[in-house]
């Protein structure tokens, strides 16, 4: 390191002038919290990054473009986006309104999580029951893939109703603890299954 930089950074990799609060801390990755319900999510992510791969190789390197590739990717990013966001309701991950349940007092920051977690249950539930009914009315197939739309619809509406479970289960915790658990475990995606 030469005498020039030195002059700039302190020792944690940050300009002298940077404010602290924007520097991100080493955090450990771990791969332990993964559960059985988090695996079809991965699975589609990595063969929506090879349909990917596979329709930038045709495209820009032989020149002539696989048709289907493009509907396939995504078709595959929008389950991709619902079945991880089974993973996010199972630890309690999705983004929630924090601020105003921790400045009140217990007793009323739990009426509010729990207010706020009976009407995200309610969404889930509501477009789990619309997602039926339109799978039910779907007979379309997609354009360049012999697949019909019902399928990706109901791997969405599973999706969804996996998160009505898991919301439901958020709902049933909050209720029974106590209001100074709810409000302390606010934000910091407790993930007891």
């Amino acid at each position: 390191m030469s005498a020039e930089e030195s002059e700039t950074e302190n020792g944690d990799g940050r300009d002298d002038d940077a404010p602290v609060s924007l520097v991100v801390g080493e955090e450990e990755t771990s791969i332990a919290d993964i559960s059985l319900i988090d695996w079809p999510a991965i699975a589609v992510f990595w063969l929506l990054a090879v349909i990917v791969f596979l329709q930038f190789f045709t495209r820009y390197v032989l020149n002539d473009s696989l048709a289907w590739t493009e509907e396939a990717a995504r078709y595959l990013l929008i389950l991709v986006c619902f079945l991880g966001s089974i993973s996010a309701v199972r630890r309690g991950g999705h983004i929630a309104l924090e601020f105003l349940p921790r400045m009140l007092p217990a007793a009323y920051g739990k009426a509010l999580a729990v207010l706020s977690e009976l009407i995200t249950f309610g969404l889930y539930g509501t477009l789990t029951w619309i997602g039926i009914a339109l799978t039910q009315k779907t007979r379309q197939k997609m354009v360049t893939v012999p697949v019909p739309k019902a399928w990706i619809y109901t791997i969405v509406v599973a999706a969804l109703a996996g998160m009505t479970v898991y919301s439901g289960i958020w709902l049933w915790r909050k209720i029974r603890r106590p209001a100074e658990r709810v409000v302390a475990e606010l934000g910091q995606n407790f993930t007891g299954d």
